[in-house]
């Protein structure tokens, strides 16, 4: 997968929505260096990048770094949605769940649906 693999909007939709819930019930980790580290030491159970990042090399590496790390990665469409769904006032170019809270299930059916895509 790389940032341009196009997403049904159904799972970019999940995503959004167990992102909400985690934001209520779990923890996040939001901005692009918080997901990288949250990549590295394997506490991200999800991640979500914005696909109108400018400039791309900003995420680049966030597909093979999840995929190093066995870490489901979800495009969605825009850091305004990113942001808005993440609690911030602002847009965002990633964000990780590193708590699922109540969103346990909705991350798990969003892991293997990914797997049945990929």
């Amino acid at each position: 997968m790389d940032i341009n693999t196009e997403i049904p909007k159904e799972i970019q939709e999940k995503a959004l929505e167990a992102l909400e819930i985690a934001k209520k019930t779990g923890k996040l980790k939001r901005g692009t260096n918080e997901v990288v580290k949250a990549i590295e030491r394997g506490t991200a159970k999800l991640v979500l990048v914005a696909k109108d990042v400018n400039p791309k090399e900003i995420i680049m590496h966030f597909p093979s770094l999840c995929q190093e790390k066995d870490i489901p990665l979800i495009i969605v469409p825009t850091r305004e949605e990113l942001g808005n769904a993440a609690g911030l006032n602002v847009p965002t170019a990633a964000v990780a769940i590193i708590q699922e809270g109540e969103a346990k299930q909705i991350i798990k059916e969003l892991n293997s649906k990914i797997k049945a895509t990929a």
